[in-house]
């Protein structure tokens, strides 16, 4: 079956994202008549079999929901991705963008327009207005970056290295000051990479070109600053948080790509482990009480709370959230409310504002002081339901962190009714890497028995890579970092009775998890070995979640 550019595109934007496809290397490559049925039957080209174990009831469903049959089909990473481009190729020319035809976005087009900077004599005197009246009008729409596409060089290399973070998984971009010159460094699957290098002068002129994009002061460079970049490309909107710090050698700017893809917001998708995901959805069904989701920054606790509030959200609910930022736009009927503390909209003062709106589900995005947590344990015990996050280790430890902020454990055992403690693992690039039987030392650590073959990571370092691809050899999947996207590993603690004595009693995390072990939970350890022998992520992945005594 060979592919149509045109008719694949149309099959993206309808039944998954052209992001969703990339991060996974997933496609629909075309539609037929099931002569059996009668029905229409889509394909599905996919880069790695074993990865339908996580992904495939969901690619199922969405298919279903679009009224057709499914079949897969087994094709290597490189011929998808050139396809992938072929479609997103598809979508500018469709886009009226004629302008922007021939513009390239791949690494090394971005690495060039960067190196480009130094180059450019404009970018000194941005033109910029903006005051508190234009906030909402800026919210409500976001700019076409082809403004930026089409203009200076500076204003080439910001836009492209947006469009780059955005397309390949990168969550924070990092612009760094140094002695001699300005680094830029990016996050993607949890783990920064160098990027690119570029004179001082360059540095602070690309700096500049981003802060006037954020709406910041771009005269002022000894105070921090907040900001946003909101810009709309490929039919979809793009968001970035953005910060500023002053330091040594100049300022410092972070980016943080706000990714507000619905396609990833399914439990199912989520969730691989079936008894995890259905002992989840039985405690978000519970009609009031309080559910916590811990973990460390960067661990996809928000992404879990997006997914369980579009499940609760079936039109007959009140869903109210207070976020800091809203980092996915949930749409339907919940509403969303921002923390701006410099008006005083802190989030115990959101939850008492809440409280008088008939809220049925409550979201406090995170919980960091004694108040928020005592109020968001009374309104759990006053009928409603309350999700909330929590920075701690594991589920048990978040108990113990409560009971340190002073929670009366009388409060928590009438509201408390689960808490999901969860990490991320990078997935394994299943092109590269090298499959082979764990020997004794890996056997004991992982409880796995001996001679199971599992996969482990090729990763290359950066004079492997760069010779790689001058060779034309270099992993296209994942660029010689032997890993390629992430997948979670979970923790479900439910609240039983032995859990709210042992709550009553003040016992520690450790005699807290191990009642719960006895219960029949699951730990993230437990969890992660499971991915690794299913050939999804490797044993040095799950050390870096376990403690040393584990």
């Amino acid at each position: 079956m060979k592919p149509d550019a045109q008719k694949t595109r149309k099959l993206i934007d309808e039944i998954f994202s052209l992001q969703w496809c990339r991060e996974n290397i997933v496609i629909p490559i075309g539609v037929e008549k099931n002569e059996t049925t009668g029905s229409e039957r889509l394909t599905i080209a996919i880069g790695n079999f074993s990865y339908l174990a996580t992904i495939g009831d969901f690619i199922k469903q969405r298919v279903s929901n679009a009224s057709f049959e499914c079949q897969f089909i087994e094709k290597p990473a490189h011929e998808i991705q050139a396809l992938l481009d072929q479609a997103t190729q598809i979508r500018l020319i469709s886009d009226e963008s004629s302008a922007l035809d021939g513009i390239e976005f791949s690494d090394d087009a971005v690495l060039d327009a960067l190196k480009g900077v130094e180059d450019d004599t404009g970018g000194q005197g941005f033109d910029f207005d903006f005051d508190d009246s234009d906030e909402q009008i800026i919210e409500e729409q976001a700019l076409d970056l082809s403004a930026e596409m089409l203009g200076s060089k500076i204003q080439q290399a910001a836009a492209k290295i947006l469009i780059h973070a955005a397309r390949s998984g990168v969550s924070d971009i990092h612009v760094e000051p140094r002695r001699e010159e300005y680094k830029v460094r990016v996050r993607k699957d949890g783990v920064m990479q160098s990027y690119v290098s570029m004179p001082r002068s360059a540095g602070i002129k690309f700096t500049a070109c981003l802060k006037n994009m954020a709406q910041m002061d771009i005269a002022e460079r000894r105070q921090s600053q907040d900001g946003k970049i909101r810009r709309r490309f490929e039919g979809q909107t793009m968001e970035f948080r953005c910060a500023t710090a002053p330091g040594k050698f100049g300022e410092k700017m972070v980016m943080r790509f706000l990714n507000s893809n619905s396609d990833m917001l399914s439990l199912d998708a989520l969730i691989s482990n079936e008894t995890v995901r259905q002992d989840l959805r039985s405690i978000i069904n519970e009609a009031n009480g309080i559910i916590i989701v811990s973990g460390p920054t960067g661990s996809g606790k928000s992404t879990t709370l997006a997914s369980a509030l579009r499940e609760k959200d079936t039109g007959e609910l009140n869903i109210v959230t207070a976020e800091d930022p809203i980092e996915y736009d949930l749409g339907g009927n919940i509403q969303q409310f921002p923390v701006i503390r410099a008006k005083g909209q802190t989030f115990s003062n959101l939850l008492r504002t809440f409280l008088r709106q008939d809220p049925d589900v409550i979201l406090i995005g995170e919980t960091r002081d004694p108040e928020t947590a005592e109020s968001s344990m009374d309104a759990a015990e006053t009928g409603h339901l309350v999700f909330t996050t929590l920075h701690a280790n594991s589920a048990a430890s978040s108990l113990t962190r409560l009971m340190d902020m002073e929670v009366p454990s009388y409060k928590l055992n009438a509201s408390l009714r689960g808490v999901l403690a969860q990490r991320l693992l990078r997935k394994v690039c299943p092109e590269c890497s090298v499959q082979r039987p764990i020997n004794e030392a890996e056997s004991r650590f992982t409880g796995l028995p001996v001679g199971i073959s599992v996969r482990f990571a090729t990763a290359l370092t950066a004079e492997d890579k760069q010779k790689r691809k001058e060779e034309g050899a270099l992993c296209t999947r994942c660029g010689g970092t032997g890993y390629q996207g992430r997948i979670g590993t979970y923790e479900l603690m439910k609240v039983n009775r032995a859990i709210r004595e042992a709550i009553k009693q003040e016992k520690s995390s450790h005699e807290i998890e191990s009642i719960a072990k006895e219960g029949g939970m699951l730990t993230l350890k437990t969890y992660a070995v499971d991915l690794i022998a299913k050939q999804l992520t490797t044993i040095s992945e799950l050390q870096k979640i376990c403690n040393t005594d584990d």
